[in-house]
Parts: C-alpha cells; sequence; structure tokens
C-alpha cells in the first residue's frame, strides 16, 4: 500500500494502542476536560509512558488540546478534544456498533451512548 494513501495515513494515526481510548475517555463524562490522572485512572493498563507519548502526538496532530493553568501551584494539564478529535469519536461509536453486531452480546453496552457510558 502507497505511504501517501488517505486509508493508510489515518490507519497509521489512530491505530497506535490506546489512541481510540483516550479519545473515548476525553468524551466521556460530563467534563468537557480532564486531567492526566483521570484519564490513567480509567484507563489502568496503559503505562504512564505510552500515556504521555500518546497525548503528545495526539496534541501535535490536533487531535486534542493541551490546556496548562499557571494560576495555582501545582499547575495544572487539562486535555480536551478539538473538533478533530471530536469527529473522531464516530470512528469509536463505529467500532462500538461493528462488535456489537459481529463478535460480542453485550445488552448493557448496546443500549449506552459512549458519553454516558460508565462502563
Amino acid at each position: 500500500m502507497d505511504e501517501d494513501c488517505t486509508v493508510y495515513k489515518t490507519v497509521d494515526l489512530i491505530s497506535k494502542k490506546w489512541t481510540l481510548l483516550i479519545i473515548l475517555e476525553l468524551f466521556r463524562g460530563e467534563k468537557d476536560r480532564k486531567r492526566y490522572s483521570e484519564i490513567k485512572r480509567s484507563i489502568p493498563r496503559i503505562t504512564p509512558k505510552i500515556l504521555s507519548e500518546r497525548l503528545k502526538e495526539l496534541a501535535e496532530e490536533n487531535v486534542l488540546r493541551k490546556e496548562i493553568d499557571y494560576s495555582e501551584i501545582p499547575i495544572k494539564t487539562f486535555y480536551s478534544l478539538t473538533e478533530r478529535g471530536k469527529d473522531l469519536v464516530q470512528v469509536v461509536q463505529s467500532v462500538k456498533k461493528w462488535g456489537l453486531k459481529w463478535k460480542f452480546e453485550n445488552e448493557d453496552c448496546s443500549g449506552t451512548y459512549c458519553e454516558k457510558c460508565e462502563l
């Protein structure tokens, strides 16, 4: 496959381990932005090194926004989805729909929208 192919480039971005789960985690819940520790707590099997790398990569790709609040000590860093990142949530939803249709039976999951999902 040609490396200039749009599918190749897109898959290269989103197929890295944990990427879609990070996007989902930033989408889920009531808050528009989350701290590193909140993301880490919600994805317990991800290592701190990989989480930091993925957050940096996604910020460089303008999928998420990194905001630093210098008004308090300690300084706080927040992450939130950009419009580009919010569009990728549709990919996560499509993965979910495919899994429910072809692979997994999960009544709890099938009845929820991922933003409200507490699983």
